[in-house]
């Protein structure tokens, strides 16, 4: 793939900005989250915990992205480290956009059935739900290893990684590609947007909800539908045009770029969906430091008198 395909510029500033901004917001929400659970384990909590491990593992291996963009968009490190970076990459994309959705299920049961909401407030529950979506994820994006490593669907002389596909590669990968917009994109999508739709309808029908329990509930539904439609849904669609077109389109790469923002957007969501963001954050970070602080007056004040 030459430069003037894509701008290999562009694309390593965006992945630059997502790892600085978006590494110290998701350490901060991961702590945050630790405490919380080890406290008091809500459902929603555990289900934000695995999404902050997420976005954390996809900045991880971002830093060989960069490195890829850095040569011009060739790869140009050893192989396994295409498939580690390419299996991780989108696996992790995928397990947030179905987080995402579980969180809006509950949340939308959390408004709708509150006496059930209560009943599903046991650890286990948060637990199986984020196996069988870190599972999900994974086994659909296994593709990027069997294309790479399948004695009929390998390609030795590739310069890029994961990318420059031959008829045969297309012929497996563009159906898997329609598939993924289909299952892990498209349902999940909708199932956001009836869940947030109808939790705000409830809020607002009930005088019972506080004006900032209805603001909430609007910020998470455009936080949320914002991740949808403005990370993940350009990148999706190239699968879409892919399938028809008959071919993988270069312009993937800027909407993977997108993708890599989601990182950024999500600990806006977490403020909103759990009170483990704002609340255990001040709990256990200021208050520890106003504490230590008073600590060491009164021992001051003790000393002097």
């Amino acid at each position: 793939m030459t430069e003037s395909e894509v701008n290999s510029e562009v694309i390593l500033s965006g992945y630059i900005i997502s790892f600085l901004v978006g590494l110290p917001a998701n350490l901060l929400a991961l702590y945050a989250f630790s405490v919380k659970i080890h406290s008091k384990p809500l459902l929603t909590d555990i289900l934000l915990l695995n999404l902050t491990v997420s976005d954390l593992l996809f900045l991880l291996i971002l830093p060989l992205k960069m490195h890829e963009a850095m040569s011009n968009m060739e790869w140009t490190l050893p192989g396994f480290l295409c498939s580690i970076t390419a299996f991780t990459f989108f696996s992790t994309i995928y397990t947030s956009s179905l987080l995402l959705m579980a969180v809006s299920v509950v949340r939308y049961i959390a408004v709708a059935y509150p006496v059930t909401y209560q009943q599903l407030q046991k650890p286990v529950y948060g637990i199986i739900t984020c196996a069988v979506i870190w599972l999900i994820s994974t086994a659909h994006c296994s593709i990027t290893i069997i294309v790479r490593f399948h004695p009929a669907l390998s390609n030795e002389n590739a310069t890029v990684c994961y990318e420059n596909f031959t008829k045969e590669q297309l012929k497996f990968l563009l159906p898997a590609r329609f598939e993924f917009f289909i299952v892990l994109f498209l349902i999940p999508l909708l199932i956001c947007v009836y869940c947030y739709l109808r939790c705000i309808l409830i809020l607002y029908s009930r005088p019972n909800f506080s004006p900032m329990q209805k603001q909430k509930a609007i910020g998470m539904a455009l936080g949320t539908l914002a991740v949808f439609l403005i990370c993940v849904m350009p990148y999706n669609m190239s699968h879409l045009f892919g399938y028809f077109q008959g071919k993988s389109p270069k312009w993937r790469y800027y909407t993977l770029l997108l993708s890599t923002f989601n990182t950024c957007i999500d600990p806006i969501i977490f403020y909103f969906s759990s009170s483990a963001f704002h609340c255990s954050s001040e709990k256990f970070i200021f208050r520890k430091f106003i504490f230590r602080k008073q600590v060491l007056k009164s021992h001051g004040d003790a000393s002097s008198s």
